[in-house]
């Protein structure tokens, strides 16, 4: 692991980073249980398997005192009416915090924390999200034509917690309105929570 200051570029015509350790790509069939549609999720997973997200990330030994960083590209799409989205996650240590800055795209920081409180920032070029700690956040598309990419950067012991979210959802949902984008109930968090 380099001990020593170091630079990277943004690549923009690639949407990537000159220098990364990991590249993931998430497919549709990644994110089975994370769409309310799931007629519409069969349809389009039967047409093929498309890529819903990217992450370049640069690694960091996973200790406080270190920054991972990287960069998330949500592509434009939707299942139903249902915008593209990341899987979303809270940290494993429910003390950190994470800064997301918005270099291309339209799109949203959907927020929410165990008290199901929740809040969704806007993302657009030149803007910058702060997630306080204790708030699980998933980055959503909504452009129709547009990637979605934003840098990251969270403390090296946060750790990620996609399990919670596995189980319970988000409380709500980003779906398309008449060519713009509302807020509406997740019939996943309904439907756990009154279990």
């Amino acid at each position: 692991m380099n001990m020593q200051p170091f630079g990277a570029e943004i690549l923009d015509s690639e949407n990537r980073l000159s220098h990364f350790n990991t590249h993931v790509r998430r497919p549709l069939s990644s994110l089975r249980d994370h769409f309310a549609d799931q007629t519409a999720f069969s349809r389009m997973l039967q047409a093929g398997d498309p890529i819903v997200y990217e992450v370049y990330e640069v690694h960091r030994p996973a200790t406080a005192g270190e920054l991972p960083h990287g960069l998330s590209i949500v592509h434009p799409g939707r299942v139903g009416d249902e915008y593209f989205m990341t899987k979303g996650h809270f940290h494993t240590v429910r003390g950190t915090a994470e800064i997301y800055y918005c270099l291309k795209g339209h799109g949203l920081l959907l927020m929410q924390n165990e008290a199901g409180e929740w809040v969704a920032e806007e993302l657009r070029p030149r803007r910058l999200v702060y997630v306080a700690p204790g708030w699980a956040h998933r980055s959503i598309n909504v452009s129709e034509t547009e990637d979605l990419v934003t840098l990251f950067v969270y403390p090296g012991h946060a750790g990620h917690d996609y399990s919670s979210i596995e189980r319970r959802g988000f409380l709500k949902s980003i779906q398309r309105d008449d060519g713009t984008f509302r807020v509406v109930d997740s019939p996943k968090w309904c439907a756990v929570a009154e279990k």
